[in-house]
């Protein structure tokens, strides 16, 4: 006959805590593989908007950004940002730069393609358009979510570039062109790819596609 051994508490206390800590390690390596688990996509199908022509749907891996544009703070620059929507031109283009916590930056078209990065001139690239005017004039509150045309160290130099702001950047009011403003879906974009030690970002993250609603 088998004689029962009974566990120790300090077996059975091992025991739990090696339970415990396999769970935890669970929980984390299925967070990590899916940083989009908690992020809430938006159908904009299924959202009544006040004017429909100036809504534009960017998605990227963790979901839909809902954009809210501003053509009559900047008509130009909403209109060369809708003009390169409709040609697709923002399909497949790399969030090349990303700060944590405060800033996005996609569209350069010409070297930040999937595919066909140059990492040594991303950031520069153009839309084969030509620029624009700086249109910052008017009053815009550069709060979360804002979205505004790039340029170089010039005014007058926005082109295909833009970037949307993560936390609330009051010195950027004069100095952008503001196009928008997201009106959905901001946790998607904190959910971008960066790297702590540079700006810009290796075997960064797309956008899918960059569609007008209307």
């Amino acid at each position: 006959m088998i004689e029962k051994i009974k566990a120790s508490t300090s077996e059975k206390i091992i025991f739990i805590f090696i339970l415990i800590l396999g769970l935890f390690s669970l929980t984390s390596f299925l967070l990590l593989k899916d940083r989009c688990l908690f992020v809430k996509n938006y159908d904009p199908e299924k959202i009544k908007f006040k004017d429909p022509s100036n809504i534009a749907i960017l998605n990227v891996g963790c979901g839909n950004v809902i954009i809210e544009l501003y053509p009559e703070i900047s008509p130009n620059g909403v209109a060369r940002f809708k003009t390169l929507i409709k040609s697709k031109s923002y399909d497949d283009v790399a969030f090349h730069r990303v700060i944590k916590n405060k800033l996005v930056q996609a569209g350069d078209l010409e070297f930040g393609k999937k595919g066909n990065i140059d990492y040594g001139k991303i950031g520069t690239g153009k839309s084969g358009l030509g620029t624009i005017k700086s249109e910052i004039d008017k009053e815009f509150d550069y709060s979360k979510g804002s979205v505004g045309l790039a340029r170089t160290q010039k005014y007058n130099t926005e082109d295909s570039q833009f970037f949307i702001i993560l936390q609330d950047e009051p010195l950027y009011e004069g100095e952008f062109t503001p196009i928008g403003k997201v009106i959905y879906g901001i946790k998607v974009l904190e959910k971008i790819k960066y790297l702590d030690k540079s700006e810009y970002v290796l075997r960064p993250d797309f956008i899918n596609s960059l569609r007008l609603f209307n």
